[in-house]
């Protein structure tokens, strides 16, 4: 059988849209926090020599002049370069409508800038001070555990075996992987006696409790290590370490021929032990919280009044010296062609800066218009607000509204909330009242809060509480909030 291949011209008609590389850069400036947004525009200094902070403005003569100054021409391929006001508006209200059109995600809209050497004189001595001021690298809980393990009085092998033991322990000081497993595993391998042995020894660390393969057993350590006698709670936790959990604390006394005021007695002290001792053996980092949006009750106005912090509102230019070298590389096509393409670099991020500024003033202002009751009375007045409502009051892609709160924080007189705090769902009541999802935890927490301890209510009975108020939710929703709450269940808060 022959084959043949032909070729047959054909013509393939297909369409594509691309986004402009600085509308892509837009997007991902527009979800940067205040820190972030700091980092970044360093960074964009970094790599560009064109772009810069704009320092502040000297006061202008009575005919707008600045003192010692000529008004400077621009020459026509320079204001080319500039990006007029109109036109960023447009490019922008493009990009909502790709966004809307198209659906691209969050993962279309990656950049990357990159370091250059430009700057190294000016910037170098900010930076070091800025090393300078950084606090050291916390030390980890292997760190902490090994740092003690060196000190232990052992033989060689008791030591190593100590050492793959403390590798096995996790953030919470928790023992999880099993002892043959450990034995097997190291080379050469040792007996299942052997690790159990050095396992006491680790034991013995700081903090009590670190090592334990159970909850139980970490409970029991550290309770050996208390001073004191503490009998009563050991016998409590060794053997009935599941009714402790249940709270059926009858059963307990009957168990051990106690008084039950007796097992309440020894509680306290049971509740003092760590459940996570690794957790509370070293220094964790904890994120700085800058909020971007400021907001301040206006006594005088009755009105809430909402600004940007100051993060948010540092100036960009294109560089005076850049401009000036460009005006003098009119005989070198390669040099300028390189100023060319950095100023225009340069302007995309101020465009983008500049977008990113109104777009959070905006969504900021009508997120207090619409949260007004919340500010003056309180979490449980909490509206209804929904990203998609609010992306068609301005006209944009409800991604448009999500990039625009991810990761910022608003102070307000009430404390200070992520920004999307305040978009929440919710159901109408009985009495026409809209209200969110927030609100309607609050109130299972005030219904909790006010309960009788000795006869605590079911999620039954809570349905039931908010059926007065006019709110009809299901039984397990209520479970839902409840554990979200951190609210033990009916059974557990009980009081004897």
């Amino acid at each position: 059988m022959s084959q043949f291949l032909s070729q047959i011209p054909r013509q393939l008609l297909q369409q594509q849209q691309r986004m402009m590389p600085q509308l892509i850069q837009a997007m991902d400036i527009l979800q940067l926090n205040a820190l972030a947004l700091e980092s970044r525009i360093e960074q964009e200094m970094d790599s560009n020599p064109a772009l810069e902070i704009a320092e502040p403005e000297p006061e202008l003569l009575d005919d707008g002049q600045k003192p010692d100054e000529q008004p400077a021409e621009s020459t026509e391929e320079e204001q080319a370069m500039i990006v007029k006001e109109d036109d960023s508006r447009d490019d922008f209200e493009r990009l909502d409508n790709l966004v809307s059109e198209y659906g691209w995600g969050d993962d279309e809209f990656e950049y990357r800038g990159t370091k250059s050497r430009a700057r190294v004189s000016e910037e170098g001595d900010i930076k070091l001070e800025a090393m300078a001021n950084t606090a050291a690298r916390p030390i980890g809980l292997q760190e902490h555990l090994m740092g003690q393990w060196s000190f232990v009085d052992i033989d060689d092998g008791t030591r190593r075996i100590g050492a793959a033991i403390i590798d096995s322990i996790d953030e919470i000081g928790r023992l999880s992987i099993p002892l043959a497993r450990i034995a097997t595993e190291l080379e050469p391998a040792v007996s299942l006696e052997d690790v159990a042995e050095a396992l006491e020894f680790v034991q013995e660390l700081d903090p009590a409790g670190i090592g334990a393969r159970t909850l139980q057993e970490s409970l029991l350590l550290q309770l050996a290590r208390l001073p004191d006698n503490h009998e009563l709670a050991e016998h409590i936790i060794a053997d009935h370490f599941e009714d402790l959990q249940k709270n059926r604390l009858p059963s307990i006394a009957k168990a051990l021929r106690v008084p039950i005021e007796e097992v309440k007695a020894a509680l306290p002290g049971i509740a003092r032990l760590s459940f996570h001792p690794g957790v509370d053996a070293v220094d964790r980092p904890v994120p700085a919280i800058v909020p971007d949006i400021l907001v301040e009750y206006n006594d005088a106005e009755d009105e809430y009044e909402v600004r940007l912090t100051r993060g948010n509102l540092r100036e960009l230019r294109i560089s005076p010296e850049f401009r000036e070298a460009l005006e003098r590389s009119r005989g070198d096509k390669k040099a300028r062609e390189f100023i060319k393409k950095k100023i225009e670099a340069a302007n995309a991020i101020i465009d983008a800066v500049k977008y990113r500024r109104e777009r959070l003033l905006e969504v900021a202002i009508a997120v207090v218009e619409a949260q007004r009751d919340f500010l003056d009375r309180g979490e449980l007045h909490l509206k209804v607000l929904r990203m998609s409502d609010l992306a068609a009051e301005f006209g944009c892609d409800p991604s448009t509204i999500s990039r625009t709160v991810d990761e910022k924080y608003m102070q307000t007189p009430r404390g200070i909330y992520p920004l999307r705090r305040f978009f929440t769902g919710g159901t109408t009541t009985g009495n026409g009242e809209v209200l969110g999802w927030a609100s309607i935890k609050a109130k299972v927490q005030d219904i909790v809060d006010a309960e009788d301890k000795r006869d605590p209510l079911s999620d039954d009975a809570i349905v039931e509480k908010l059926k007065i108020d006019g709110i009809e939710i299901k039984r397990r929703t209520v479970a839902k909030y409840r554990s979200q709450l951190v609210i033990p269940t009916a059974r557990q808060r009980r009081q004897y």
